[in-house]
């Protein structure tokens, strides 16, 4: 089970909400709504102020569905006005509530793109970022979601470094890098396990060269040196030379960053094999001149 940044029940929302619903709800009051509630009864009012309000009493009532229907049904009849982009937003929010990410994604993109002085921007920026975060898979799956995800909370925080949101944005990037370094891992070993020593080489340096911090340095490492000697153990006589020594190139390697590391024994075994398959190597060569 993947693990998550633990998350406020709700994101948080500015106090505009309850100004921009507070008027809307009074009208309520003194309004009857045909059909008690009806979705149809309400679109078939042809009354955008009704719509709008029921819209958002749905909207506190955490009705999302509903609450998102009558807001998709009045957008285009405000556009242009001071309440555009408060209905974009509020459709958007509710998408997110409904765990229908990948809309709610393409509709706070929109949002950002197209609304830059909003008073919901902060809060769209946000939610956008979490939309990919919540998207992203495992570490054993592909992880472009969560490049996308730590892109985009990197931008939140460089836009909002005084926000109150960015504490929790940084949790769940270290998360997200976590999965980053989880999948470098994993991809290598796999090649290691199945016995594909070259391309477990590759991709282990590889993994390396993108995460240098990653906590899983020491056993890569480690798998790049055993790998290593594997590789040359079972190469043809013409390619041993070459490859032993760059076995012994990571073995110094390993060694020199974790010399008291509990694989140094079995490395130094592996090491001492190499070192005399290249002096016995040596010594023929010079029998033979």
């Amino acid at each position: 089970m993947r693990s998550k940044v633990a998350l406020h029940k709700d994101f948080p929302m500015k106090r505009v909400f309850r100004y921009a619903t507070c008027g809307m709800l009074l009208l309520l009051l003194f309004t009857a709504i045909p059909g008690c509630g009806s979705i149809n009864s309400i679109l078939r009012s042809n009354d955008p102020e009704l719509i709008y309000a029921k819209a958002l009493e749905f909207y506190e009532a955490e009705k999302w569905t509903k609450a998102s229907t009558l807001l998709e049904s009045i957008g285009n009849m405000y556009s242009g006005t001071a309440r555009e982009d408060s209905i974009a937003f509020f459709n958007a929010r509710c998408k997110f509530k409904s765990h229908d990410y990948a809309t709610a994604g393409e509709l706070l993109d929109q949002f950002r793109r197209r609304y830059g002085r909003s008073v919901f921007i902060e809060d769209a920026e946000g939610m956008y970022a979490l939309c990919f975060y919540h998207m992203a898979p495992g570490p054993t799956r592909d992880q472009t979601m969560t490049g996308h995800a730590r892109t985009a909370i990197a931008e939140f925080i460089s836009r909002y470094s005084r926000s109150e949101r960015v504490e929790t944005f940084q949790k769940i990037d270290s998360e997200l890098l976590q999965r980053q370094y989880d999948k470098a891992y994993y991809n290598a070993y796999t090649y290691y396990k199945i016995g594909r020593y070259k391309s477990a080489i590759v991709a282990l340096q590889n993994a390396l060269k993108a995460y240098p911090e990653s906590n899983h340095r020491e056993e890569i490492m480690y798998y790049v040196v055993v790998a290593g000697y594997r590789l040359a153990d079972n190469s043809v006589s013409s390619k041993q030379t070459d490859r032993f020594l760059s076995m012994l190139d990571s073995y110094y390697s390993f060694i020199g960053e974790f010399p008291e590391s509990e694989h140094r024994k079995e490395l130094d075994r592996y090491a001492l094999a190499a070192k005399d398959y290249l002096a016995a190597h040596q010594q023929a060569e010079n029998s033979e001149s």
